[in-house]
């Protein structure tokens, strides 16, 4: 993606124009006084209806709601360490606010309606700052009505770039989405229906990268390339086999992991989630090679080709190092750590997945476990809550709208193991805000990267832990990230005292 920044502002024009807030008084980590003095990034994005090309002619052009114009919305650079300062007009006949996701931020600038902020409002401008603490592959989007805001085209890249990068060829970013499209092009209308919400989420019939349908991606052998992947479709996950190449996983939801081939060959992400891989471009000059999109079996189909110049960069790839430096993530005690169990529920089929599962779920509290008694009668509960717009339910219970009490409290600054149990027949990618986690076990098994991320896919039947340091205060959204997922539910709040 070659978007970067759009027009830079100056300082008193910026605040004269918006009314900037001041956040500096509530950074969530200790900064020292040359970081404050360090560089400001200013952005202005607006987000408004626009049309955009979305599928090639015949078809006309596609009215999607845009920031500054495009899909994805322009990609924001900076530097780890620092500032950035973004002034977000609605041109929306509705409200929205803005998310940046995966950066740990302080509370007051997390873009999260009512419970951080009050919601922008059609013509209002709203100013969010923050440092940037950790380098990585992050993006925006809005947490308003997100199910429909993002699924029409409101979301961008946003990268923060080390202070001494590893040597590459090239840096590529690719924003996978997919849309549900009619005969004419036009997004379909059908946002937040019962069949979505209820079931996989607003999978879509048209797959793009960078807000393209895409054909080729012009390569040449012995090049290296640094690509950023990011999943901005509402629900649909992707699993990359790039044919004839071998991956190289450097980074998951931005931060560094031990490098290493994907499992399976597949580069799997699921909605939310990022990787940052390593190719080697090793194709014969003048060829193309598929990359194909496995993850749903019997629905396979080719995403993009990697088209080969017919002349090669080198003989070979470099042999440059890949690990990355890491980020300042404070690293949980597991031996003192402070354990709670979380169980999520409900969607189609879901009385019978926590059946089969034992007849037991959590009821929020550190520890403990609920008879199977108990669980059979908040199964009958969950099915009339079910019939009444309640779709999906974590610890039984499910959300309405963004304020509601802490499912969880935290002690800040002391480590925490949430125990994960998916007792639903669907994938689910858990995403917390403020914080990213270590993932320390899938189904009791430690996991072999012990991989830092914000956002961890979950398969049916699957039971997760991870692991973090509670040090970033607030009220903090705790949800799946299949956006129809969270809308119908599945979405609570995980407060750091």
């Amino acid at each position: 993606m070659s978007h970067f920044l759009s027009t830079t502002l100056t300082r008193r024009a910026f605040l004269a124009s918006t009314g900037a807030v001041t956040v500096g008084a509530i950074l969530p980590f200790p900064v020292s006084r040359r970081a404050h003095a360090a560089p400001v990034t200013e952005v202005r994005l607006c987000a408004a209806p626009d049309r955009i090309r979305l599928v090639p002619e015949p078809h006309g052009e596609t009215p999607a709601w845009c920031y500054n114009g495009l899909v994805p919305g322009p990609e924001i650079r900076l530097r780890q360490g620092e500032r950035l300062r973004i002034a977000v007009e609605n041109g929306l006949d509705e409200e929205t606010t803005v998310h940046w996701h995966g950066v740990r931020l302080p509370n007051a600038m997390d873009g999260v309606p009512h419970l951080t902020q009050r919601p922008i409002g059609p013509g209002e401008t709203f100013v969010y700052e923050f440092d940037a603490v950790d380098a990585g592959t992050f993006w925006y989007h809005p947490h308003q009505r997100s199910f429909e805001q993002v699924g029409r085209g409101l979301y961008g890249p946003l990268i923060v770039e080390e202070p001494e990068p590893i040597r590459i060829d090239r840096d590529v970013t690719w924003v996978l989405d997919d849309w549900r499209l009619i005969k004419s092009g036009a997004i379909s209308d059908d946002f937040g229906n019962g069949h979505d919400m209820s079931h996989n989420g607003r999978v879509g019939n048209t797959v793009t990268i960078n807000g393209r349908v895409p054909d080729t991606f012009a390569a040449k052998r012995g090049e290296r390339i640094r690509l950023r992947l990011i999943n901005a479709a509402n629900a649909r996950i992707f699993g990359l086999e790039f044919q004839g190449h071998e991956p190289t996983v450097i980074a998951l939801d931005g931060q560094p992991v031990t490098p290493h081939a994907p499992d399976g060959g597949l580069v799997v992400l699921g909605p939310a989630m990022r990787a940052d891989v390593v190719l080697d471009m090793a194709g014969r000059p003048g060829s193309r090679v598929s990359v194909i999109d496995r993850f749903y079996r019997g629905l396979e189909y080719r995403l993009v080709d990697l088209a080969y110049d017919s002349a090669p960069l080198r003989d070979r790839a470099p042999n440059w190092p890949l690990e990355l430096p890491a980020n300042p993530l404070p690293e949980p005690d597991l031996r003192n750590a402070v354990r709670h169990d979380v169980v999520f529920n409900g969607g189609m089929m879901g009385g019978m997945v926590m059946a089969e599962m034992g007849g037991s779920m959590g009821d929020g509290s550190s520890g403990g476990m609920m008879g199977g008694g108990g669980m059979m009668g908040r199964t009958g509960s969950m099915m009339g809550m079910m019939h009444s717009g309640k779709i999906w339910f974590i610890n039984g219970k499910a959300a309405e709208g963004h304020i509601m009490e802490p499912m969880l409290t935290l002690d800040r600054d002391r480590s925490h193991v949430i125990a994960m149990t998916n007792a639903t027949a669907w994938h689910h990618p858990i995403h917390l805000h403020g914080h990213s986690f270590r993932v320390i076990a899938r189904n009791g098994q430690p996991t072999r990267h012990r991989e830092w991320q914000d956002t961890v896919l979950m398969a049916p039947r699957e039971k997760v832990e991870i692991a973090l340091v509670a040090d970033n205060p607030g009220d903090w959204m705790f949800h799946c990230h299949i956006l129809e997922h969270q809308a119908a539910g599945m979405m609570g709040v995980i407060r750091v005292t």
